[in-house]
């Protein structure tokens, strides 16, 4: 099904992830699409995996790092001019890193929300001009069940996708006259890159039952550092609905996609 023919789309953390399988799956549903990541050769990759379902075509590739103002000011406005205009954003950019909040340095704690809330903010600000300019226009954010369910020795990372989400429902309100709406996707027990290395970055005295809460109840074979993980076109899927018509009366809210894991 093409339920994005016609569609321009800018899609942050395109390298890798949830944010490569989102433009994967928005460029199958017929979107044009610019992948924007600091990893230029994860998007290499995206690229390349876009060629081999014959959808290379409707791709450009942007480097573009979130946390820094004039690359994103430059990023979007290449983003704008690739495309012709702009339809849709989808902000999947982020990082994560863990430690005993006691212990964690204002220089760790300021980089994660740099990236993730400000960074968001920045991608945002830069592409409201060119969403506004349609009569209907859409911002997917990504925040992350961190922001409403507890997660060990992730403060500062719960603490921004909590600000993102408080953000989306701010933009919802102020812009729905406007035609754009703007909705959280919240995505936990996700394999990605990130959960790849998280146990990397827990603490060495870290209290592992505190884990216990954070695992799907749904079946699945995928697994990151022994947890049980979902498919990141999962939450791609949910993303191409709701940038699509099927997702014209959706904003100002959040969906939470985890296969269960806070039932």
């Amino acid at each position: 099904m093409k339920r994005l023919e016609a569609s321009r789309v800018l899609v942050t953390g395109a390298a890798s992830g949830i944010g490569r399988a989102t433009a994967l799956r928005l460029l199958d549903e017929g979107a044009a699409v610019v992948a924007a990541d600091i990893a230029t050769g994860g998007l290499e990759k995206t690229r390349a995996l876009a060629g081999e379902a014959g959808t290379g075509e409707q791709l450009t590739t942007v480097e573009m790092d979130v946390g820094a103002e004039n690359s994103v000011i430059d990023g979007v406005r290449a983003a704008v001019r690739a495309l012709g205009g702009l339809d849709a954003l989808v902000n999947a950019a982020g990082m994560l890193r863990a430690a005993h909040t006691e212990q964690m340095s204002l220089q760790q704690w300021n980089h994660i929300i740099t990236v993730n809330l400000t960074g968001t903010f920045l991608v945002v600000r830069e592409a409201l001009p060119a969403l506004l300019e349609n009569p209907r226009s859409t911002v997917v954010n990504f925040s992350s069940t961190s922001a409403c369910f507890a997660h060990p020795y992730m403060a500062a990372y719960a603490a921004s996708k909590g600000g993102v989400q408080s953000f989306t429902h701010a933009l919802a309100l102020e812009y729905a006259r406007r035609g754009l709406r703007a909705v959280c996707v919240a995505p936990g027990s996700i394999k990605t890159g990130i959960t790849d290395t998280t146990a990397g970055y827990i603490p060495t005295d870290a209290d592992w039952s505190l884990f216990s809460r954070l695992s799907p109840i749904l079946p699945t074979t995928l697994e990151s550092s022994g947890a049980p993980m979902g498919d990141p076109a999962a939450v791609a899927g949910v993303v191409a609905m709701l940038v699509s018509e099927d997702g014209a009366f959706i904003t100002g809210t959040e969906i939470r996609i985890d296969g269960g894991t806070h039932a």
